[in-house]
């Protein structure tokens, strides 16, 4: 059963036991320990998991919405991909990919599930930016994800199109990225940018919709936003899922920046009511 009170201002209620925790948590991908931080809710649980993916390069984590998803009664990790702020290995599009997969693979592992009171069977991901198309891209991969959420979604498959039909743009790309470098290692922005091109349309957020027709997707755009432009990131993509149709979809589109700077709480509230309606509830 869910509480009434509202998990964006409302602490829960004291006594619950077990007590509410924030371990750091590592976990395998590729050969390479990975950061984390869950943030587990009081009570017995099993407690459902959110699984939030950053973007590139990660300076936004969106740590106010783990807070609460916890308090709502989600259990919520946030974590770092190869390559970023400090962790080992290589960055690269691909490695994000096969990163996300291991963070959901490890909420669902036996041990951890057990030491952290998670619900194995109810999984669900949201993403921002780079991380909002890791989201939609691992859940069209992994049928057992539950549901998903994408907020300011970077569209490879479109980026890359843009790439190939203008050589300015595709500079312009090169040079945001490698003005984005100083927390990763082991790539450039030639490299990111010529890892999109090769993967080209198999990274096209709009080619997902068959594979996510059946489950809840939610897609969250922002109309002030030169660095996911609606008309080329959002727009297709909700065109696309309606067409198809994704039955259970829903949709916003906030008038604000990339990193939804004005909109932290209509964000958080569109992701808790969003899951509220379409992911298993919480236990109390």
């Amino acid at each position: 059963m869910t509480s009434a009170a509202d998990p964006l201002i409302t602490d829960p209620p004291a006594g619950l036991a077990p007590a509410a925790t924030t371990p750091a948590v590592t976990f395998d991908s590729g050969g390479v320990p990975l950061l984390g931080v869950l943030h587990v809710p009081a009570g017995p649980g099993p407690h459902p998991v959110v699984v939030l993916a950053h973007g590139f390069p990660g300076n936004e984590r969106n740590f106010d919405v783990a807070q609460s998803l916890r308090r709502a009664g989600y259990a919520a990790l946030v974590f770092h991909y190869r390559g970023s702020w400090g962790v080992g290995g290589t960055y690269s599009w691909t490695n994000v990919l096969a990163d996300t997969a291991a963070a959901v693979a490890f909420v669902r592992d036996p041990a951890a599930a057990a030491q952290h009171r998670l619900d194995r069977d109810r999984v669900a991901l949201v993403g921002h930016s780079f991380g909002g198309f890791a989201a939609l891209m691992t859940a069209a991969a992994d049928p057992s994800i539950a549901a998903v959420a994408s907020a300011a979604a970077f569209d490879s498959g479109a980026s890359a199109a843009a790439c190939r039909h203008s050589p300015e743009t595709r500079a312009a790309y090169v040079e945001a990225f490698d003005d984005e470098l100083l927390p990763l290692r082991g790539t450039s922005g030639e490299a990111l940018v010529t890892e999109m091109e090769a993967a080209g349309d198999d990274w096209s957020l709009t080619a997902l919709a068959e594979r996510l027709s059946t489950r809840p997707v939610l897609l969250i755009g922002t109309g002030l936003d030169p660095v996911t432009p609606a008309p080329m990131h959002y727009e297709p993509v909700l065109a696309a899922y309606q067409a198809h149709p994704v039955e259970r979809l829903e949709h916003h589109l906030f008038p604000t920046d990339h990193a939804l700077s004005d909109h932290r709480v209509a964000l958080t509230r569109a992701i808790l009511a969003f899951l509220g309606t379409h992911f298993a509830q919480p236990t109390a």
